[in-house]
């Protein structure tokens, strides 16, 4: 293990290092810092020409020059980074770049994970479900969003999920028609994903229709979307919803320990929102830190505890769901401040928001702020996960199928194991290995094509330092961008080969 991860950090290094050097020919070469002073028409220009050339040692060749650079970013190992100064502003870039890289990753973060959730479960059910409807349908949604442009997206999306949702929240009443109408729609989707025979189709898409119907009328009727909340009853009904789904999936209904366990732990987390209420006065990031291992670990001692013949089964579920329940407190809490939030002169009922990272003179609590980070993040993080979703949908569902196939798959049916057990200790295992190249790489590449959905719902993050510094031709802020992408890629990289040896006990790294 360690002679592999030194030769991958050493050629790594070497690639990193080409990688810098030819970019930073090609944007000194594309870039005139004295652009403007050619123009001038001010009666000492020479004198301002030569000031500026020595000031940016433009008189020094190019390569020196990114030595001098690569000597400032190799104090970053000791401790004292230098990226240069951004001359225009004469501001410290590794200040510029503290603050856009913190921007970014808030936004490609949440992008990436959910997009990699919706669309690897996405895909294996389609691939499950093969030559039906469902699945025609969601290749056929695939292939939409993968050749959708990001821009053309995002200004759909400012238009009818911005400002046609605002005007809708003046009034938020939905008519019969509408209900009906993603009733049966809800109803469609869910008979296509259980599938099964006529009798079992008809009835899942009546409950489906119903339950849906139901929640929509009571939303439009009460006005929720102007006051929301979960409340204890919500959160109890969907924690033990998801205690049976993840007992399903992990291990099974029949273990009955690992069941009760994780059942337990969703009650207990109801039980838990009014003291949670007290919890969460003068909250922040780190006591909502502290809260999330608190349940975790809450559910880990709860599975202990149940035991069963497989405990340790018990204890990841029972976790999971803890992890679950408390992320249903924490955005119960956060909805709490939907109307205080809602009525605030600076956002004027019009929550949803068309640009910018955060609300300008914005005042109030650790809640409100989340809220408002959330209202900001909605628009640029549904561009993105869009196109990431169409992308693990594909991957995923061919992984899924050509696993499916696999003599070991047939196998496992034949020693009699559970369609449970073949699918997710089986099939889906080994169709995660693929992904497992996409998944990193797709996450750096979104860190690096985030320019465009940046600049068209104006955050400054990144790809705004990027572009600005393209645009007053300085090349350390570009550089800045250059480096950290380059990192990002090849770290990712690394970590696609130590995925390998994990999902697959073949592969060993030290081969």
């Amino acid at each position: 293990m360690f002679n592999f991860i030194f030769r991958r950090a050493l050629s790594s290094f070497g690639v990193l290092l080409v990688a810098t050097f030819l970019i930073y020919l090609l944007v000194d070469f594309a870039i005139d810092p004295l652009e403007d002073l050619r123009a001038s028409t001010a009666p000492n220009k020479e004198a301002l020409i030569q000031a500026r050339i020595t000031a940016l040692q433009l008189d020094v060749p190019a390569p020196v020059r990114y030595l001098g650079w690569l000597g400032g970013v190799a104090g970053c190992f000791v401790g004292k980074c230098d990226l240069g100064t951004a001359w225009t502003t004469n501001q410290d870039v590794m200040s510029i770049l503290g603050s856009s890289l913190g921007v970014t990753l808030k936004l490609v973060l949440i992008a990436t994970i959910l997009a990699m959730l919706l669309g690897i479960t996405v895909g294996v059910v389609s691939a499950l479900r093969q030559y039906t409807g469902f699945d025609y349908t969601i290749i056929f949604i695939s292939f939409l969003l993968y050749s959708l442009p990001s821009f053309w997206v995002a200004v759909l999306l400012k238009q009818w999920g911005a400002i046609g949702f605002n005007d809708f929240l003046a009034d938020p009443t939905l008519s019969v028609g509408l209900v009906l109408g993603l009733s049966v729609l809800a109803g469609g989707i869910w008979q296509a994903v259980v599938a099964g025979d006529a009798k079992r189709r008809l009835i899942v898409f009546g409950s489906a229709f119903a339950l849906n119907a139901a929640i929509l009328w009571y939303i439009s009727a009460t006005g929720w979307l102007n006051n929301p909340s979960l409340g204890p009853v919500v959160i109890a009904i969907t924690a033990a919803g998801a205690a049976f789904g993840l007992t399903a999936l992990m291990a099974g209904l029949r273990n009955r320990k690992a069941l009760y366990a994780a059942l337990t732990t969703a009650l207990l987390a109801a039980a838990l929102w009014y003291p949670m209420q007290f919890a969460f006065v003068g909250a922040t990031a780190w006591s909502i830190a502290g809260l999330t291992v608190a349940f975790v670990a809450a559910g880990f001692l709860i599975g202990w505890l149940f035991g069963g013949y497989d405990r340790a089964i018990s204890m990841r579920v029972s976790a999971l769901v803890g992890l679950l329940s408390f992320g249903l407190l924490f955005v119960d809490r956060v909805m709490q401040a939907w109307k205080p939030y809602f009525n605030s002169s600076a956002i004027n009922g019009r929550p949803i928001a068309t640009i910018g990272s955060e609300t300008p003179g914005l005042k109030g609590s650790f809640w409100t702020t989340q809220l408002d980070s959330f209202t900001h993040l909605i628009l640029p993080s549904t561009v993105l996960i869009l196109v990431s979703f169409a992308l693990y949908t594909r991957y995923s569902r061919a992984s899924m199928l050509e696993v499916m196939n696999q003599d070991y798959v047939r196998t496992a049916r034949a020693k009699g194991l559970t369609e449970r057990v073949v699918l997710v200790r089986h099939a889906f295992r080994n169709a995660l290995i693929p992904l497992a190249t996409i998944i990193p790489l797709d996450f750096a590449g979104i860190l690096g094509g985030a320019v465009i959905t940046e600049r068209i719902f104006g955050w400054r993050g990144m790809g705004t330092m990027f572009l600005s510094g393209l645009d007053k031709n300085e090349i350390e802020p570009v550089m800045a961008y250059v480096l950290v992408i380059g990192t990002v890629a090849i770290v990712a990289n690394f970590i696609v080969d130590l995925l390998y040896a994990v999902l697959d006990p073949r592969i060993r790294v030290n081969a």
